[in-house]
């Protein structure tokens, strides 16, 4: 017999699933940990914009953009500010979407980090809500030709892995020839809302496919429950570095519910107010009031526009980036 189940007692079944263990206190995150992550911010509202503005970019400057409309010629950038010196050069890009059916990527070269950064558009918060709190979610196991050597018991979102499928091959080919032009030591993933999950299937696909000396490193923002429990173990005890900007009452870190079996990975950073932030320890279970779990019990607790920020200043979306 099919069941049928409404939004509220979705919400109400998520509330009440199985009790979590104590874990420890959260910890302040400090003004200058705060600061560091612009560049990574800015990075991702990049995989936002135009193909077409994309494809002519050296990318040198333009995370030196302000949150707000980017200039629309390479030859206006270089009269902005620089408030992230650190990160005034990403060059080249070398793809971006490939075709219509396929989120916006882009692949480059981070020369003061010496590092190959891959960037992933995310998508309309509203659409994403609304297909993230459908009780008809299904998991599965993970392609074995892109994530070799995994246990069929590690499964994720269905949606997020056939994206991920689309691409996973090409951006892993030009990522192996940057690495190789340019010597890089890491590979840094970035991405918000669904590309937030698209750049955590990323983090395990590139340390299962790369050379153990080259170091994984991601940073996603307001990114959903991506797998399993077993996802969650694999991922936590693979990728070490690795970090989940949450923003205020945002609520699509609280989806797909618990109660369907999803869970996150380690690394949230809850942004409550400008300046004001704290890291959250373990995995989805996370007991302290200022974090996401407790923060946002259930979708209507939320705020949906919380979702484009602003994170530290900087807003993430389509309409940033015109």
């Amino acid at each position: 017999m099919t069941r049928s189940f409404s939004l509220p007692l979705l919400i109400a079944l998520a509330a009440t699933a199985a009790p979590t263990p104590p874990v420890a206190s959260v910890t302040a995150v400090s003004a200058a940990q705060l600061a560091a992550l612009a560049p990574y911010t800015q990075f991702a509202r990049a995989a936002y914009c135009s193909p077409s503005i994309v494809q002519d970019w050296t990318l040198r400057w333009y995370v030196s953009c302000p949150a707000g409309s980017l200039p629309s010629h390479p030859s206006h950038w270089q009269r902005l500010a620089e408030p992230f010196p650190d990160s005034r050069s990403l060059s080249p890009v070398v793809t971006v979407t490939p075709s219509n059916t396929v989120q916006t990527y882009y692949v480059g070269y981070w020369p003061s980090s010496n590092s190959v950064v891959v960037a992933h558009q995310g998508t309309d918060p509203i659409q994403l809500r609304s297909d993230l709190t459908d009780v008809g979610i299904i998991m599965k196991s993970l392609d074995p030709t892109l994530f070799p050597g995994l246990d069929s018991s590690v499964q994720v979102h269905s949606g997020f892995a056939n994206e991920h499928t689309q691409t996973a091959q090409i951006i892993l080919n030009q990522v192996k020839s940057l690495i190789s032009q340019y010597g890089a030591t890491s590979v840094t993933l970035v991405g918000h809302s669904l590309g937030g999950a698209l750049a955590e299937l990323d983090c395990m696909f590139m340390a299962l496919n790369l050379p153990p000396d080259i170091a994984i490193r991601g940073v996603t923002y307001g990114t959903p429950r991506v797998g399993n429990s077993a996802w969650t173990a694999l991922f936590d005890a693979t990728i070490s570095d690795f970090q989940r900007i949450n923003n205020k009452k945002d609520i699509i870190p609280i989806v797909p519910g618990r109660f369907l079996g999803f869970s996150h990975v380690m690394g949230e950073v809850h942004i409550m107010q400008p300046n004001d932030a704290v890291e959250c320890p373990g995995d989805d279970n996370a007991t302290d009031t200022e974090c996401t779990i407790k923060s946002v019990p259930n979708i209507f607790d939320g705020d949906i526009l919380n979702h484009l920020g602003p994170y530290q200043g900087i807003y993430i979306g389509t309409i940033y980036c015109t």
